[in-house]
């Protein structure tokens, strides 16, 4: 262990932490709204179907809310512990936009989730779909300010360096920075579709276990309608999204692309296997001058390759393999949701192969959240924020035995919370339609109820 290298060791630990906490998130920011459209839809027709879906579906939120919440404090603490550079170097800029989510956002969702949890019998309805709605948009409005500093540490702007620190000179470029706009609605997309598919996929398992009740039946309309919405939208920001990254992260796109040297009419490679030492490519399988269609609109457009920037571009084959899992994943959702949509639409039920199939990308979300999180955090190396500070600069000295006990048992903790969490959604969903009866009243309130009794 001592012989491993420090900087790697600590990557590798604030990446474990991170793709853990995102997963919740991914999960948290859509699940509000279409907890808000449940109680919508209640309100507008009393129909009970709705808010049984409401009540299951606010355990697996508030599930994930917890979850998330833990695993953000301890991503937090690494910022001293392992990143102490980071602070030191942008902390002017870094501190405040993390300031203002916890002040704006999180008391925000901390505040009405009680509400939300506990009031549909103890306040006015209106007062409980008010609730519902700032914890949604509390949500998003968490995932405005994280992806304000994301995305600033990709783009940065509106600051000067003075004495080796950054100093603000224009909190809105800071905010408002270059890849911004795209960041965020790539990424409030990708929640959306997290979400759609963990509902239709859970849903999905339940009607596979014969559990048809009204609604479950809601549920998996809205998931599958949802994510046959979202996906295609999905791609065309996406598009817009990897333009972006072109004019300011040309290397990037280069590594994601596979590209080593700089040409015109560039090949998109489906799969290939880059060799970062020989600096080629391995079992090619391309398509002709389709790369450079897709980055410029030009069949003959020019794409810069890796070459152009030796010794400043990210590692190629873990962001080379992330894009194509993230797209993958992507036309996997576009053709079960369309597939499952047409059928609900024709016959008003799903095929138990598409039942299946929906269950089985439940967490498909998950694969093409995180493998777009790798596409850019990875392929903003060596940088931590590109131009003002390398990550091998900002790294603390801790000694690698010491990190790598600490990084050891946070796997092992990460993987128990995992299994339980997983564990526990199923096991929701079995119970809640056991005999095909519709999902009891909020089990949270039920305790209440019996406490109080």
């Amino acid at each position: 262990m001592a012989d491993l290298d420090p900087v790697m060791l600590s990557r590798i630990q604030f990446a474990a932490n991170i793709t853990f906490h995102i997963l919740f998130p991914s999960i948290t920011i859509a699940l509000g709204w279409v907890l808000l459209f449940f109680k919508s839809r209640y309100n507008a027709v009393k129909d009970q179907k709705w808010m049984d879906a409401y009540f299951f579906w606010t355990k697996i939120f508030a599930l994930c809310f917890a979850l998330g919440v833990v695993s953000g404090i301890t991503m937090s603490f690494q910022f001293g512990t392992n990143w102490p550079g980071f602070m030191e170097t942008v902390g002017n800029i870094a501190g405040p936009l993390l300031g203002y989510e916890v002040l704006t956002a999180f008391f925000l969702e901390a505040t009405f989730l009680g509400v939300m949890l506990f009031g549909f019998r103890r306040v006015p309805g209106w007062v409980h779909t008010l609730a519902t709605f700032l914890v949604a948009f509390g949500t998003t409005l968490s995932a405005f300010w994280i992806i304000v500093l994301n995305s600033w540490m990709q783009t940065p702007d509106g600051f000067v360096m003075i004495n080796g620190q950054a100093h603000a000179t224009d909190w809105f470029k800071i905010i408002f920075n270059p890849s911004f706009p795209y960041r965020l609605i790539h990424m409030l997309l990708a929640s959306g579709l997290t979400a759609a598919f963990l509902v239709a996929g859970i849903s999905a398992y339940r009607w596979l276990r014969g559990d048809r009740t009204a609604s479950v039946m809601a549920a998996l309309k809205t998931g599958v309608f949802l994510g046959a919405i979202l996906i295609p939208v999905q791609i065309f920001v996406g598009d817009l999204h990897g333009l972006n990254t072109l004019e300011h992260q040309p290397q990037k796109v280069a590594a994601m692309e596979g590209l080593w040297d700089t040409q015109a009419g560039a090949p998109l490679l489906l799969f290939a296997l880059p060799d970062e030492k020989a600096r080629e490519n391995k079992y090619e399988i391309a398509l002709p001058k389709m790369a450079s269609l897709i980055l410029t609109h030009d069949a003959q457009g020019t794409v810069r390759g890796l070459n152009d920037f030796e010794g400043n571009h990210p590692p190629v084959r873990p962001v080379f393999m992330s894009f194509r899992i993230m797209i993958g994943t992507g036309i996997l959702m576009l053709v079960a949701s369309w597939a499952a949509g047409i059928s609900l639409l024709r016959r008003n039920d799903i095929t138990r192969w598409q039942g299946w199939l929906l269950s089985v990308m439940a967490f498909s979300g998950w694969v093409a959240t995180v493998a777009g999180w790798y596409v850019t955090e990875v392929g903003r190396q060596p940088w931590l924020v590109t131009g003002v500070l390398k990550t091998a600069d900002a790294i603390s000295p801790v000694p690698a035995p010491m990190i790598g006990i600490s990084l050891t048992l946070y796997l092992l903790t990460y993987a128990f919370l995992m299994v339980a969490f997983i564990s526990t959604i199923y096991y929701m969903a079995r119970k809640a339609g056991q005999g095909g009866q519709p999902a009891p009243v909020s089990s949270t309130e039920a305790i209440v109820e019996a406490i109080e009794k």
